[in-house]
């Protein structure tokens, strides 16, 4: 008895082992996306980032805090006496050194330093960048796991073309066969549609792999592993019918939503506040200081009082100029920041430029192919009709066939250039719908 039960724990476990490895994931665009957003791992290292950047700023607040630390120490002398003679002619007094230790609780409290308040603004400064470097991070990540998506759906609809494309030649091939033996057809025409199943066949094996392929590129930009199972729910009709590329084709370009731009200005800021860094360095340090000292072993003559309260005054009074020249470094890498915004703003206004011009040419080559596919259809289908009606020879329906075929692939590449030119579009606008 007791070993069936263990043997039953032990298949529920497996059980449970092998559902967990084989999770399956059923997902749409935007769940694709949040899935992504809490487990990829760029997005996760992001979070790290913003986090250290937070410790770092307490860091530099908590150097103007009060600072306590203990010590203690120990000294003996081996043996050494001190000879002193208190008047002339007389032999000296000889006391010995006795071991001392003494235990010390010193208190630090700043004052004032200009290093240390710039510090603090520099700290903010940089934890505000770690934020807008987390922002850049998120985008990323929306905009991989989107392209991945589309590239599945698109592979995928390939794939069902094809597939239905040799389902349709075995069922002529399997029709055509009889007619051979008759005498009713040539069998060249019978082998010349062999070939071209055949050629098929390899097409459609290649486009089970690049589906894979694809699949994987998502399981990776998702950060999920690589036995889960995923499922698409979304539809490439309905994201090419989606108003958002009208919308996106009417709404201006503000630079301040573009990330890079917006991330270049806090490394602006960033490199204003480094020379009043090095300007800090020629400001006076104020420091006040308490120190309790307690005699654990005393000497036989101490006049050490046992508290001391106290300030500490540090002017830097000359450098050889080393801090102008720090300072004037600065001013160079201020400049140089300010040149790279300016050359970044040129930039993002000729790229938003291009992409515009991308978009509407990839819509337009869009209609065009999605009209060519509609005559493609209707111009196969009916010539299937004469194949199978023996009005058409086996060459003539192969290069029918081809055409469709090239129909079909030129409209799933048209469909991702629009994809993706309006993606690119809205990752540069700073907003991925």
């Amino acid at each position: 008895m007791n070993a069936l039960k263990l043997q039953l724990l032990f298949l529920l476990l497996l059980l449970a082992t092998i559902s967990e490895a084989q999770q399956q994931l059923n997902l749409s665009l935007q769940e694709a996306r949040n899935y992504a957003l809490e487990h990829n791992r760029s997005r996760l290292n992001a979070d790290l980032a913003v986090d250290k950047a937070e410790k770092a700023l307490w860091e530099a607040i908590a150097n103007g805090l009060p600072q306590m630390e203990a010590s203690a120490d120990y000294s003996n002398a081996l043996g050494a006496v001190i000879s002193i003679r208190f008047q002339e002619g007389m032999p000296p007094t000889e006391i010995g050194i006795k071991p001392q230790s003494n235990f010390y609780l010193n208190l630090n409290q700043l004052i004032f330093s200009g290093n240390y308040i710039v510090g603090v603004q520099l700290a903010k400064l940089s934890k505000e960048m770690s934020l807008l470097s987390h922002q850049k991070t998120e985008l990323e990540v929306v905009s991989s796991v989107t392209e991945a998506y589309y590239a599945v759906l698109l592979t995928d609809e390939m794939l069902r073309i094809l597939s239905l494309n040799v389902a349709n030649l075995q069922q002529l091939y399997s029709k055509s066969e009889p007619m051979v033996r008759v005498g009713m057809m040539e069998q060249t025409d019978l082998d010349q549609l062999f070939v071209q199943l055949s050629a098929l066949q390899n097409s459609k094996a290649t486009a089970e792999r690049q589906a894979e392929l694809a699949k994987n590129l998502l399981r990776l930009q998702l950060g999920a592993t690589i036995e889960t199972g995923l499922q698409l729910t979304g539809k490439l009709d309905q994201m090419m019918a989606d108003a958002a590329v009208e919308n996106l084709m009417m709404s201006q370009f503000n630079l301040q939503n573009n990330i890079d731009f917006r991330m270049i200005g806090q490394q602006e800021l960033l490199t204003d506040k480094m020379i009043d860094m090095k300007r800090a360095n020629a400001l006076p340090t104020l420091v006040a200081f308490y120190r309790y000292t307690y005699k654990m072993l005393k000497p036989d003559f101490d006049m050490s009082p046992a508290n001391m309260l106290g300030l500490q005054l540090s002017i830097p009074l000359f450098s050889s100029g080393m801090r102008t020249a720090q300072t004037r470094q600065a001013m160079i890498d201020l400049k140089t920041v300010q040149n790279n915004k300016r050359q970044l703003e040129d930039q993002l206004k000729i790229q938003e430029k291009q992409l515009r011009f991308n978009l509407s040419n990839a819509l337009e080559s869009y209609q065009n192919q999605q009209r060519n596919i509609e005559v493609s259809r209707r111009v196969y289908a009916s010539l299937k009709l004469k194949y199978e009606q023996g009005m058409l020879s086996g060459l003539d329906l192969i290069n029918a066939d081809n055409n469709y075929l090239r129909a079909e692939s030129d409209y799933i590449s048209a469909t991702m250039q629009v994809l993706s030119a309006r993606l690119a579009l809205e990752k540069l606008f700073g907003t991925i719908q």
